[in-house]
Parts: C-alpha cells; structure tokens; sequence
C-alpha cells in the first residue's frame, strides 16, 4: 500500500476557513512575512476556500450560505502568496452565484494551479481525492461539508444520464429520544393532529418509505424511546461508504491522506463543542487510514483529539474572515431586512447587526484562532505546534479580517479548554502551544 517510507519526514500546516474579499494590500508588510513564513516551512499546506471568485458569471441563488459569498478570482493569487498550495471549498458558500459561480470558481483554481477537492461537475468528481507532490511524499485531500441546502449536492451520473455540479455531502440522521411514558404522550399528540399527514399520504402514493423501528414521527423529526431525553445524530451510511471508498483509494495512490470536513452543526446549543455525528466521522476516517482530519466551518475554534496518535482538529476556526465586505448582495438579501432599492451593501449590513452590536462581529472568539504545525516521521505524529493567530476584533468591518501571528495567550488557553475533554494536553511555550506525542 501507498504508505511513506521508513525514514521519511511530512510536515503539515492548515488552517479553517478564509473568507477572503479583498485584495491582499501588503505583501512586504512585517505582520504578513511573519505568518507566510510559518506556513511555507510545511511542505502540506492547506486552507478552506469560503468564497466563490469570479466575475459575477452566475446568478445569486435563492439560497445563500448566510451572505452571498463572491470575491475576484486574484484573491487566490493572495492565498498563495500566504504559501497555500492545496485548498477544499465544499461548503455552505459553494453555490452561492448558482452553477455558473461554481464552474467559474473551479475554472480559475485550475488556471491558477491549485489542487483542491470537494466540488465537481459530478459525485464522483466532487468526491475524488485532490494529489499534492511534494518532495517528502504525495499527500491526498479529500473534503466534505455536512452544512448545505439540499439542492447543492453533487448528482451521480449514470450510463444514460449526466450528473449534477454540487459538493461532496456528508450528510447525517438525527433521532431524539424520549423515554416511553413521554414518547406515548408524544404519539397520542401525534395521532390527534395532522402534523404527519403529508408523510403519511407519501407513503401511501409511494414516495416515502414508514420506519417501523418503534420510533415516532412528529412532522419532520423522529422520535426513539431513551431512558432520558436526548438528540443522537450519526453520519447517513451512503455518505460515510463514499468517503470510506475514497480513502481506500487515497491510501493506495499517496502517502498520506487528509479529510477536510467543513460542519457548522454544533452538539446542543454550543457552537464550540462538534456534532456527535462529526465526532463519530472523524474517528471512522482515523480507522480507514486518514493521516488527520481538518475542521472548519462555526467560524470559531474547536477541542483538538490525538486519536490513534493522528490528529483531528474539530474546527481551526478562521484564517481569513471578510463576510462584510462583499462588493454587490442580490435583492433577497436586503428584502430580508425590509431594505429597498435605494440601499447599498453599507445599509445591508448595519441592519443585520444594528449597527455592529450583535453577530459575529462582536463575538471576540470569532477573531482568534491558531494556526497548526505538525509532522509525521516514520509513520508516527511527532509535536504538534499551535500559533496563535488575531484577526483585528474591533476594527472597521472594512479593516478587520486579516491574519497576523499574536502574542495573545488567552488564545491558547481557551484552546486548552476545549481539548481538555479529549485528553488533549496544550502545554504553552512562549508564544506558542505544543501538544507533546511519541
């Protein structure tokens, strides 16, 4: 099998996503030699692409991903200069500007030479592993988003039908539990209200297929009994069985194998802590002989898990965070907000935050995150090394966004607590954290 050789030393750097809109203004700039110099002494270096680029070849869907994501194709030229050589970009921004904004997207990330993965023409392309040659080895990528509307996932082609244009879904069941006196209450509510006659009448006609695993339908949610009240999600077994064939092949044609997975869906109410089902994915992917699993997605850091001495980082958080700073919104966008023809992005957005006194804005962790290092030497994880990187919480909407190393560190030690339920040690050192390994 396509494994390293004995002897042989990866490095690795990734980082969450990089909603990027603006054009780099500084290359020479002290704050951003600093942070490229710390990502090209990796030979793997990745982020998560969050916005369409192009020229407005597509139309606004008529659902976005939050705000209708579009920057000019030259801002993958920025990402470069950073040092990235290997991008995903299946996630809730992907179709955007429709099927046009993706081929114009995937068109200028070919012209620009960058290998990426997660979107295709088809399934089987947007599922394909994305190859990265580096002098050390051939690394893989393979990606997925589990946060999108239904309509963009990619369609499976067949010998008599093309596919569709989409991303690589991973999608996921939920099931709430109740336990049995509760769940007859919610059977008997059930049966007296036609919450589940549209289901019911599918089923009849066909279309639907009834559970008759002793759960209980109540509209679109499914109800199982529990001993105490409680919400179960796990990964839906096509999807996983995809991504399982994907590695197989990945670990047979490379030497290392990366899964990126961008899940904004959040365990109760708290968006620091990963959907079980994410947690559930990630560890599969560890089993099958991914090398490590790269989060990203709530726009906020997550705990990292050493599982099986690989690492999975539940979210890295953002790199690059310019959302409100987009050029042109379609209509549905200001009609959302009882705005007019006679608004502008300006007006757009001091609505939706009232005027920058809610949102992510002002949610500090939104502006921090840590940008990892970390190596494989002989087949086994070696130190893990966490920068501590600031996006200007506080600027301008028009300034913020930017990366640059920061000497904060709260930023790590926030990162020690959500780890700490792993059993992730982060010991700080300076200006840095280090998770110590074999």
């Amino acid at each position: 099998m396509g494994r390293a050789d004995a002897g042989k030393r990866m490095s690795f750097v990734a980082t969450g996503d990089s909603f990027i809109t603006r054009r780099l203004p500084k290359v020479e700039s002290v704050d951003f030699q600093k942070l490229a110099a710390v990502i090209s002494q990796a030979e793997f270096r990745f982020t998560n692409l969050e916005v369409t680029t192009h020229r407005f070849e597509g139309f606004p869907f008529a659902f976005s991903g939050g705000t209708w994501a579009i920057a000019p194709p030259e801002v993958l030229l920025d990402l470069k200069a950073f040092g990235f050589n290997i991008m995903s970009w299946a996630n809730n921004h992907t179709m955007d500007y429709g099927y046009g904004g993706l081929e114009a997207t995937r068109r200028h990330l070919n012209e620009y030479g960058i290998p990426h993965a997660g979107v295709g023409l088809n399934l089987a392309e947007a599922s394909q592993p994305a190859y990265l040659d580096c002098p050390s080895g051939r690394v893989a990528l393979i990606a997925v988003t589990s946060t999108f509307h239904e309509s963009w996932v990619a369609g499976q082609q067949r010998p008599d039908m093309a596919g569709r244009p989409g991303v690589n879904p991973l999608r996921y069941t939920t099931t709430y539990q109740l336990p049995e006196e509760e769940l007859e209450q919610l059977a008997a509510i059930a049966a007296k209200l036609p919450i589940n006659a549209e289901h019911r009448l599918s089923v009849k006609e066909g279309f639907a297929v009834e559970h008759n695993d002793g759960s209980v339908r109540f509209g679109q949610y499914l109800f199982a009994p529990g001993e105490a009240a409680g919400c179960l999600t796990s990964p839906l077994e096509k999807d996983w069985m995809r991504v399982r064939r994907a590695i197989a092949e990945a670990r047979r044609q490379s030497d290392y194998v990366l899964i990126s997975v961008h899940s904004h869906e959040m365990y109760g109410e708290d968006k620091n802590k990963a959907a079980t089902f994410l947690e559930l994915f990630s560890r599969q992917c560890i089993d099958e002989g991914a090398d490590a699993v790269i989060g990203h997605g709530p726009h906020v850091l997550r705990g990292i898990e050493i599982y099986k001495n690989r690492p999975i980082f539940y979210s890295l958080g953002n790199f690059i965070f310019q959302n409100e700073t987009v050029s042109h919104l379609p209509s549905d966008f200001y009609e959302k907000y009882g705005l007019g023809q006679e608004h502008g992005v300006a007006d757009a957005f001091d609505t939706r935050t009232q005027n920058n006194t809610k949102g992510l804005g002002v949610n500090p962790h939104v502006w921090e995150s840590v940008l990892p290092y970390w190596t494989i030497e002989d087949g086994a994880l070696k130190e893990i090394v966490l920068y501590p990187v600031e996006l200007g919480f506080g600027q301008p909407r028009y300034q913020r966004g930017w990366p640059v190393l920061s000497e904060k560190i709260s930023i790590l030690e926030h990162l020690q607590e959500l780890s700490e339920p792993y059993g992730t040690a982060i010991t700080i050192d300076g200006q840095v954290g280090r998770i110590q390994l074999g």
